[in-house]
């Protein structure tokens, strides 16, 4: 990654290094749970294998950049990506065995990857590979992703807006990068209503998230009753991210996670696979997710 680039290795890193120290959590290697074929077969369900094999190429003949200039390539880019599905693929049949949450701790993020394009840092869209796995392979019939990054989701509404087993709500900063994500986006023909947004005003702190989980999401969960909740878990809408311009705290994060751990036990017995998304504080992002996660501020 280029000098200074916000998606660097170090922020799953201090992740894992507070989970692995904190007696609440275990942790699970992914990558030999699954082989990079099957893994390739579940991005093909989302993205076009031209696309996937542009990108596999790309990255082979050490181009700067992908699509944009957000999506600049190393020589590990394409493995990152697949480690990083993996890891969502694993949580996922956690989930499902155990009907207990799980947490995919993964970069890079996946939200912005749109059908047969990479952006805003993402290349292959883990909240969407998670899904579709789940209705193909692990017999959930109804999923509903909540996307809770401080910027929109534009590649998982896209590439569900037409569909009606597959419920899309986010909360977001708005107007902001990458300029969806407007409350009158409720998707396309099969799919009208069953995209939910709910954009927030830059400087919206937790009374004006939690208010939006509670008021608008929750209520959308509870009509649409998933066999499954996925959580993109963004944590850039924190007070002193560097790239988002919000004001939630840490115990905004906390309720935030307790509010969609009880959704998914009331709704889905409980199964749900949270994906880590965006969070760019890096002294910051460990405690973040711990009280995401546990539902309570680090230490709290």
């Amino acid at each position: 990654m280029p000098l200074g680039f916000p998606e660097r290795p170090e922020r799953v890193a201090g992740i894992l290094e507070a989970l692995a120290a904190d007696p609440r959590f275990d942790l699970v290697a992914a990558r030999p749970l699954f082989d990079a074929g099957t893994v390739l077969a579940a991005a093909a369900a989302i993205h076009t294998p031209v696309y996937l094999e542009r990108l596999r190429r790309a990255v082979e003949r050490g181009d700067g950049l992908i699509d944009t200039a957000d999506n600049p390539l190393s020589p590990g880019t394409f493995e990152a990506a697949l480690g990083a599905a993996t890891a969502a693929l694993a949580a996922l049949d956690d989930a499902v065995t155990t009907s207990a949450p799980t947490f995919a701790a993964i970069r890079p993020p996946g939200h912005h990857a749109e059908h047969e394009r990479a952006m805003g840092f993402c290349y292959l869209n883990n909240a969407a590979l998670v899904a579709e796995r789940a209705q193909r392979e692990r017999g959930a019939e109804r999923v509903a992703i909540v996307d809770v990054d401080v910027h929109h989701g534009n590649g998982t509404q896209h590439l569900f807006e037409e569909r009606a087993d597959v419920l899309y709500a986010s909360l977001h900063q708005f107007p902001f990068y990458p300029g969806t994500g407007a409350a009158e986006e409720r998707g396309r023909g099969r799919g009208e209503g069953y995209t939910v947004n709910v954009p927030l005003a830059a400087g919206s702190g937790d009374a004006e998230w939690i208010a939006g989980l509670r008021e608008r999401v929750l209520p959308a969960l509870e009509r649409f009753r998933p066999d499954l909740l996925v959580v993109s878990a963004g944590f850039d809408a924190w007070r002193d991210d560097p790239l988002g311009g919000m004001r939630v705290t840490e115990g905004g994060f906390a309720a935030m996670g307790e509010l969609l751990r009880a959704s998914a036990k009331e709704l889905c017995g409980g199964r749900l696979v949270a994906v880590l998304e965006g969070g760019y504080d890096l002294a910051a992002l460990p405690r973040l997710v711990i009280a995401f996660l546990a539902g309570v501020p680090a230490g709290g």
